[in-house]
């Protein structure tokens, strides 16, 4: 796409004066969240371990015409949050919604995972959404309300391959549904959004040969092609917005089908129907294997 700016279908003073954190927001996913936030008019603030790719968003998002900061922090340690989410609140002046982006797992059956791997993959994406959440509820939400929504993943009949990570999603599932109930009465939301398998940077750090095979694979959904960053975003936007103020506890797909698919009994037939929505002026340059011929 050209560089005219994120292309939302929402209205752009959305989220004009509320303030935004995105936790992984430097890359992938939560970078195209932390864009079309900042289209909207929020004061975005992305939150991760690099550095580097932080700054080179938030200069992304300034360039566009959008309102951005960024904070160096790793969600799996406890104290280092309750700090940053602190200091977050001290310098915008509250946090109106909370994006937990942030996550991370590799490939490994489930008999030769180790423990420690284990726990890094826990850690990161279900004790990190936790402690993000509890620090953002207790410092800003608690007293002024706000809306949180939590990334998870297509984990509903298990993850072969990857059971730390389906584990820890389900867990923040079910997360999802406990503090949606506890918090109500302070006007905090909760939900989460489940994307299946979504054309995103992060494909470009596969080898060769798993790239060859997930592109063979991740079509086959009844949609018969693969999710785009954006339809994962307007899915985080529509929940924040005020469109979803009688929507808590909830999880939203947004895989193709791909959760409802009875592969063994019906194949999913290949088509061109179901066209994908694409707003994000600096969509990730895909490798060759993953471009439609």
């Amino acid at each position: 796409m050209g560089n005219q700016g994120y292309e939302s279908v929402f209205r752009a003073s959305l989220f004009e004066g509320r303030v935004a954190l995105v936790t992984g927001g430097g890359t992938g996913i939560g970078r195209c969240i932390a864009h079309e936030l900042a289209a909207l008019g929020a004061t975005v603030v992305i939150a991760g371990r690099r550095t580097g790719v932080l700054q080179q968003t938030v200069a992304e998002i300034e360039e566009a015409g959008g309102k951005a900061d960024s904070v160096e922090l790793n969600v799996r340690e406890d104290e280092a949050v309750d700090r940053v989410v602190r200091e977050i609140v001290a310098k915008h002046g509250g946090i109106d919604a909370l994006v937990n982006n942030a996550g991370g797992q590799f490939a490994s059956p489930a008999a030769m995972l180790r423990a420690k791997g284990w726990r890094a993959v826990i850690d990161t994406n279900l004790t990190g959404t936790f402690l993000m959440s509890q620090a953002v509820f207790n410092h800003s939400m608690s007293s002024r309300g706000g809306a949180i929504v939590n990334i998870v993943a297509d984990m509903w009949n298990g993850f072969p391959g990857m059971a730390h990570t389906g584990a820890a999603r389900a867990g923040v599932v079910n997360l999802t549904k406990t503090l949606s109930i506890e918090w109500a009465p302070c006007g905090v939301r909760v939900n989460s959004v489940a994307p299946g398998y979504v054309l995103s940077s992060g494909l470009a750090n596969y080898p060769p040969d798993v790239q060859r095979m997930a592109a063979e694979i991740m079509p086959k959904n009844p949609s018969s092609r693969i999710g785009t960053e954006s339809e994962v975003s307007a899915a985080v936007v529509f929940l924040l917005s005020p469109a979803a103020a009688f929507i808590t506890g909830d999880t939203l797909r947004v895989d193709g089908g791909a959760s409802l698919q009875k592969a063994a009994l019906v194949p999913a037939m290949p088509h061109d129907k179901c066209q994908p929505y694409n707003g994000f002026h600096l969509e990730a340059e895909l490798p060759e294997v993953f471009k439609k011929k």
